[in-house]
């Protein structure tokens, strides 16, 4: 039986390294010691800070190939929950602004948080709370929680539907949307709904399930993200301010259970998207590749994927329009960055998880 057993395993790494090998580029692994990685956000091309979903942020230097814990926020690590996003205020350099979302226990469930620390000396200080979204939910699930900056100083933060779908089509929750901040945590004042009686005045577009992927590409001038459909129809949009984006009541996913959710895929007040996926392969992390290092890759999003273990990237022509390169990792892809060097970076979602590389043969 150990022999058989022996055996197995051995096929079973074999056909693993086998099909690693067949990918178009190098894999290296920079860091394996960390815990349920979530988000990264690089300093320089060899310092960046990643966090941990148990609360963790991490100091990682690539020179050193070292990582230390420099903060531990009192997060409320349930289901989906946890030390989530994190990134760099566009004058980071000058200011030291660290940006992080994470989950909090709060009258009547579990919320998501935005919050700012100040990272001086290999320390990460000063953390305080700037904006405890209205989002409640006794649901453990769809925190959402993206960030991004534009490079008009606003960041963008998403927010899933919390488990209640008819959340995302109402304005007087954060839940299902995108919102606009400024550095301060405050509603930007030009917001679609800053007028709108009974509307968050923070929300830019709504009508999301769960979105775990977001990029602001300077180059075009655009906001994309991506969301999780239920079984079926993960979808990537481009994100317009006041836009509807559908869910529930359309979409191109059915329930779990395999029934109905609704018969439509379309409205003519609603927003179709760029690119969807049937079935589902529950991406996280996303990257709009602009570097020279693949250069073939220009203009291709990047995106992580969690439950087929894999790295899609998508070539968009038109609206569901393109095409797809998928990239067996065999491990769940938590999220996908490109590095100041114009190399990819990934974390892999698992105890101990991986900071890789990759590098162009």
């Amino acid at each position: 039986m150990k022999r058989i057993f022996q055996g197995v395993l051995l096929w079973l790494l074999t056909i693993e390294l086998v099909l690693a090998a067949n990918l178009p580029f190098k894999v290296e692994t920079l860091i394996n010691d960390l815990r349920y990685p979530w988000g990264m956000a690089f300093i320089t091309t060899t310092e960046l800070l990643v966090t941990e979903k148990g609360g963790a942020v991490k100091y990682i230097q690539l020179n050193k190939q070292s990582s230390k814990t420099i903060a531990t926020l009192p997060v409320a690590q349930v289901g989906q929950g946890g030390l989530l996003d994190i990134v760099l205020h566009p004058k980071f350099k000058q200011n030291r602004w660290v940006y992080l979302t994470y989950s909090k226990a709060v009258t009547g469930g579990y919320t998501t948080v935005l919050a700012r620390g100040t990272f001086n000396e290999g320390r990460l200080e000063q953390i305080k709370e700037l904006l405890l979204t209205s989002a409640a939910s006794r649901t453990s699930r769809h925190f959402g929680s993206r960030i991004v900056f534009d490079q008009q100083g606003y960041l963008y933060m998403t927010i899933g539907d919390r488990g209640d779908r008819r959340n995302s089509q109402r304005l007087d929750t954060h839940a299902g949307k995108v919102l606009r901040l400024t550095a301060e945590g405050k509603p930007a004042t030009d917001n679609p709904f800053i007028k709108t009686v009974n509307a968050l005045p923070e929300i830019y577009s709504y009508g999301h399930r769960n979105p775990q992927g977001m990029v602001f590409d300077n180059t075009a001038q655009q906001l994309w993200l991506h969301e999780h459909g239920p079984k079926g129809g993960d979808e990537i949009n481009l994100v317009k301010a006041g836009v509807n984006y559908g869910w529930p009541v359309i979409t191109y996913g059915r329930e779990y259970s395999g029934d109905v959710i609704t018969e439509k895929t379309h409205d003519p007040n609603m927003e179709q998207p760029h690119w969807y996926w049937v079935p589902s392969i529950a991406p996280s992390g996303m990257a709009l590749y602009r570097g020279n290092q693949f250069k073939n890759w220009q203009g291709d999003f990047l995106v992580g994927a969690l439950k087929d273990r894999l790295l899609a990237r998508v070539t968009l022509t038109g609206v569901q329009k393109g095409k797809e390169q998928r990239y067996d990792f065999y491990k769940r892809i938590r999220a996908v960055t490109e590095g100041p060097d114009g190399f990819v970076y990934l974390l892999t979602d698992q105890s101990p998880g991986e900071l890789l590389r990759l590098l162009p043969e």
